[in-house]
């Protein structure tokens, strides 16, 4: 495969989207636009998903980009421009760690995340917290990224079902 200039990463929240786009980014010498970015404004406001499919459509319209994530108001959006997806197919168990790890990492540290937002207690503990959406969404990820694979008339789709696994993909793509 030659390198593809248009990647859409996906996998569920804590699965390490973000880090692997910036890997890709460094590595393939595509520019990486972090999703959160296009869909949360300061304190916390969502963008409306109008707006959101607005702002991704600009970005995949171009020739080049990789973007760490895809929504219900939007996702066909990359998908149908992607030369490749890359699923993060982890066990339930090591991302939901991953994730649970990097909240408390962002709640001791303050870690800025998008556009000034950062985690708060409230939030963690909270309905809407990142750790419910885990468990709510990973089936539905899951199946949807096996279904991509399946489907003959959508851009390549590699799934890895560990680290070892993606990183042995990695070494093998070619550098800048």
């Amino acid at each position: 495969m030659s390198a593809p200039s248009r990647i859409l990463v996906y996998g569920v929240y804590g699965a390490g989207k973000s880090t692997l786009a910036a890997r890709l980014a460094e590595r393939l010498g595509l520019p990486w636009y972090p999703v959160d970015d296009l869909l949360w404004e300061p304190g916390w406001v969502e963008v409306p998903v109008a707006r959101q499919r607005e702002r991704i459509e600009a970005l995949c319209a171009r020739d080049r980009w990789i973007v760490d994530g895809a929504y219900h108001g939007w996702r066909d959006v990359p998908l149908s421009r992607a030369d490749l997806v890359v699923g993060l197919d982890y066990p339930r168990w090591r991302s939901f760690w991953w994730l649970l790890r990097r909240t408390v990492r962002r709640l001791v540290t303050g870690e800025v995340i998008c556009n000034g937002n950062r985690e708060s207690l409230g939030s963690v503990l909270s309905r809407d917290s990142i750790l419910v959406w885990h468990v709510a969404a990973f089936g539905r990820a899951r199946r949807r990224m096996r279904a991509w694979r399946a489907d003959p008339s959508g851009p390549p789709v590699l799934l890895f079902g560990s680290p070892a696994e993606l990183d042995r993909w990695l070494a093998g793509l070619p550098g800048r």
